[in-house]
């Protein structure tokens, strides 16, 4: 009997990405939507797709995604971004694996990154292997604010279909998205102790690693083979680098000084 798959995913005001990411999951045998207070259609949307939605006070990626999972009842596990579409390739891959025995217990999907309507090629934007298809109960997200990534309990293995993020179709939302992450590194930064107090380490922190950061990505890691849309992602990028650690100094200015 093939095994069972759940999918999960966490939403706040997603009615733009939704329909396209639940469409593309809809042979799944359950699909899971924790929400965080959604105001526009998101929840009519996952009716329309007979997922089960739940309502949850927002607690930060890692552990809102880890809620999600916990409601899961498949065998198997997809965690999807609101923003991301599984290919029918990668779908077809997918049914195949469960319609037998998988080698592994968890495997990496290759995405690919669109960026103001441009698939990224370059810069280390492909092909962003993100371990989200897993046994369920052998995986579990790291309860991060931010950039959370999944632990799993052995080695995981690789698919090759694409695994499509549609993340940023305007500049205004990326840089609405990098000024809120930037926000919620910092603060990841200053639980690790590395708020920039000294003027050698502001100036390395919100100058030099960002400006290393474009460099690399857009040169050494070929970012410029991606036309415009390559020089603005990891020119802001970039920004977003020093605005993380601008940040941080920020919050770190108000703690007291442990003498």
């Amino acid at each position: 009997m093939p095994l069972t798959l759940s999918v999960a995913i966490v939403t706040k005001n997603e009615e733009a990405n939704l329909t396209r990411t639940l469409a593309s999951v809809r042979w799944a045998d359950e699909i899971v939507i924790v929400d965080s207070g959604s105001t526009d259609k998101t929840a009519e949307i996952a009716r329309e797709f007979r997922a089960k939605f739940f309502v949850e006070e927002w607690k930060g990626f890692g552990e809102q995604k880890n809620s999600a999972i916990a409601k899961c009842s498949g065998d198997w596990a997809l965690s999807l971004d609101a923003d991301e579409e599984v290919s029918v390739e990668l779908g077809e891959e997918i049914r195949g694996l469960l319609s037998g025995q998988p080698d592994h217990d968890a495997y990496f999907l290759p995405r690919r990154n669109f960026f103001l309507g441009r698939w990224i090629r370059h810069g280390g934007y492909y092909p962003d292997p993100k371990l989200r298809f897993f046994r369920r109960g052998n995986a579990q997200f790291e309860e991060h604010a931010v950039h959370e990534t999944i632990r799993p309990a052995g080695p995981a293995g690789r698919l090759h279909g694409g695994l499509f993020h549609h993340a940023y179709p305007t500049l205004d939302a990326y840089i609405e998205h990098m000024n809120r992450y930037s926000a919620l590194g910092a603060t990841q930064v200053v639980a690790r102790g590395k708020t920039s107090r000294s003027i050698f380490a502001f100036l390395w922190n919100v100058f030099v690693i960002p400006v290393a950061t474009f460099k690399y990505n857009y040169f050494l890691r070929l970012g410029f083979l991606d036309g415009r849309e390559g020089l603005l992602l990891h020119l802001y990028h970039s920004v977003y680098v020093s605005w993380k650690y601008a940040k941080a100094w920020e919050l770190g200015r108000k703690q007291p000084r442990v003498s």
